[in-house]
């Protein structure tokens, strides 16, 4: 039996699936007789054709997933119409390539910029030029592996059909959608304290460099008073909010970093300049930690990466950001050692060597503003993970949301105030803390990631052929492990700490004025004698036997 059917087959009769395709016109509908069997089977083909299209629009959204390109995701409300709104979007909301390079470059050196000279006094010329382009490298390469493991899981949780719109994805949370609660513990806790101790540092580094403008506060009461003044940062939302605030601190250390320069070229060598470094071991490992921890300033990464509107362009930017900074931290720190040489290392503050002058208070000035930057820059992750853990993190008004967030503030405070040690704190924290939150931590968590033949082959991002592949990847890893473990953590660990230990011993905690020029002493009235009246020389400086003792006890 036969069915006469009425039916237009002009979309089929151009498909590889159809069977004939012996009509010359798909313009026009065609009477053709089909068999109940063929009836049916034209039927499976129009089902198996709409399940293509199907699979297809879903092949394009999980293309999307796996570029990272979460346009519509950031962009909800529309493009903007007025010019308040627009002019707002333009200072305010940052998602580029561009405005990710400023944040990673602007991050990565801030107040450290004014301690590397100290560090080259501790390993000499020559080892500190190599110490931050072997460090700058490394840490390149971390910054890579965070960023591939931070696709990796966005691309596994999208798929599943999870919605980030409005919830920061964070490292410790990469590490446990990757590889599970005991991975998320360890990263949280080395994050976390990380950044406190970073926002410490900057803090610290406010009050030190205020005392160079002016000297009639002490550094103790400088923290009180920028501590409140950073506290403001609660009010920043993201990492979105901070385009024109990177432009600025980027623009800052630049001015900085070749005022250090050209100030210490035209400054020339001091009399008697001396170039001993490195003399003592502990001091060698303390200047590296040093370095370490200025190259170790990706903690923020995958949160940059997650306010970027196409995050797969991440994996350079770190990179071209390290090179950059090359730029400032070589120069500054090789004239600034150069000029006062072994001086610095009783001045871990390279303003202090500096004779004061305009551009000197400028560079002060706009250092203070670039700390500032940097502190909301340590402290967003934290109030992010602070407002997870108390259930405000979905909270849309900002108001609340800075509220629940001061509390994140007063530890920093009451540390800054607690270990004052500008400088020798900054090796510390690199040697115990960023060894592990951004080079072990990420190095093993890539390992294990991908240690099945399955994980390699559905990796969204495979490593460059120039790296050598898996193979590549893995023993650079390796390499990286070992070398921090034992000569970031275990050498620069023990130097960090006992140099930390001597400032406590010699400086004490709370101590009023780290590293201050003491007052000058007062010497009872007496009757001048006959021969003293005439004298124009002045009495020779008070000194403190404690003074700027960085190094006084020797191993």
């Amino acid at each position: 039996m036969c069915v006469t059917v009425y039916i237009n087959i002009s979309p089929y009769l151009h498909s590889p699936l159809h069977p004939t395709q012996t009509h010359n016109s798909p313009l026009f509908p065609t009477y053709i007789n089909f068999s109940p069997i063929e009836l049916e089977r034209e039927r499976e083909l129009e089902l198996e054709l709409e399940r293509e299209r199907e699979m297809a629009a879903a092949d394009k959204v999980v293309e999307a997933v796996i570029v990272g390109n979460y346009v519509e995701m950031e962009r909800t409300e529309g493009k903007p119409t007025d010019i308040k709104a627009k002019l707002s979007n333009f200072f305010w909301h940052g998602g580029s390539v561009y405005d990710a390079w400023f944040s990673c470059a602007s991050n990565q050196v801030a107040q450290v910029l004014l301690t590397l000279p100290y560090s080259f006094s501790q390993l000499g010329m020559l080892s500190g030029i190599l110490f931050q382009l072997f460090y700058g490298v490394l840490g390149s390469w971390t910054a890579y592996l965070i960023s591939v493991l931070y696709v990796e899981y966005r691309t596994r949780k999208e798929r599943e059909k999870a919605d980030f719109r409005n919830h920061v994805i964070q490292w410790f949370e990469v590490l446990d959608g990757l590889l599970g609660k005991h991975w998320r513990n360890v990263g949280l806790a080395f994050n976390c304290t990380f950044l406190l101790f970073g926002s410490v540092i900057q803090l610290i580094a406010c009050a030190s460099n205020i005392y160079y403008i002016n000297d009639n506060l002490d550094k103790r009461t400088w923290t009180y008073i920028f501590g409140a003044c950073c506290a403001t940062t609660v009010f920043i939302p993201s990492f979105h909010n901070y385009r024109i605030w990177s432009f600025l601190g980027l623009v800052m250390t630049t001015y900085t970093a070749w005022y250090l320069t050209i100030a210490s070229i035209l400054h020339g060598q001091v009399e008697g300049v001396k170039h001993s470094g490195p003399t003592k071991i502990v001091l060698y490992f303390t200047g590296a930690t040093n370095i370490l921890y200025t190259f170790g300033g990706h903690a923020v990464t995958v949160e940059i990466m997650h306010a970027m509107w196409k995050p797969q362009k991440f994996k350079a930017i770190y990179l071209l950001a390290t090179l950059y900074v090359l730029t400032l931290t070589l120069p500054s720190a090789a004239a600034v050692y150069w000029a006062f040489g072994d001086m610095l290392l009783n001045h871990s503050n390279a303003f202090s060597l500096l004779p004061k002058s305009p551009m000197r208070d400028m560079a002060v000035i706009l250092m203070l503003i670039h700390q500032f930057i940097t502190f909301g820059f340590a402290c967003t992750p934290l109030y992010f993970v602070w407002e997870k853990a108390i259930g405000m993190h979905d909270c849309k008004s900002l108001c609340k949301r800075a509220a629940a967030r001061l509390p994140v503030v007063v530890p920093i405070w009451f540390l800054a105030i607690i270990f004052p040690f500008f400088g020798p704190i900054n090796s510390t924290v690199g040697s115990l803390l960023v060894s592990f939150t951004v080079y072990i931590i990420p190095a093993l968590a890539y390992i294990f990631t991908f240690r099945s033949a399955a994980a390699r082959e559905n990796a969204v991002e495979q490593p460059p052929k120039y790296f050598g592949r898996w193979a590549g990847a893995y023993t650079i890893n390796v390499f990286v492990v070992v070398w921090v473990f034992v000569v970031g953590f275990g050498f620069g660990g023990w130097a960090s700490m006992t140099n930390f230990i001597r400032q406590i011993d010699t400086f004490g905690l709370f101590t009023k004025c780290y590293q201050c020029l003491p007052p000058p002493q007062k010497l009872p009235m007496s009757p001048p004698s006959p021969h003293h009246l005439n004298a124009t020389a002045a009495p020779p400086l008070f000194h403190h036997p404690g003074f700027n003792n960085t190094h006084s006890h020797s191993l």
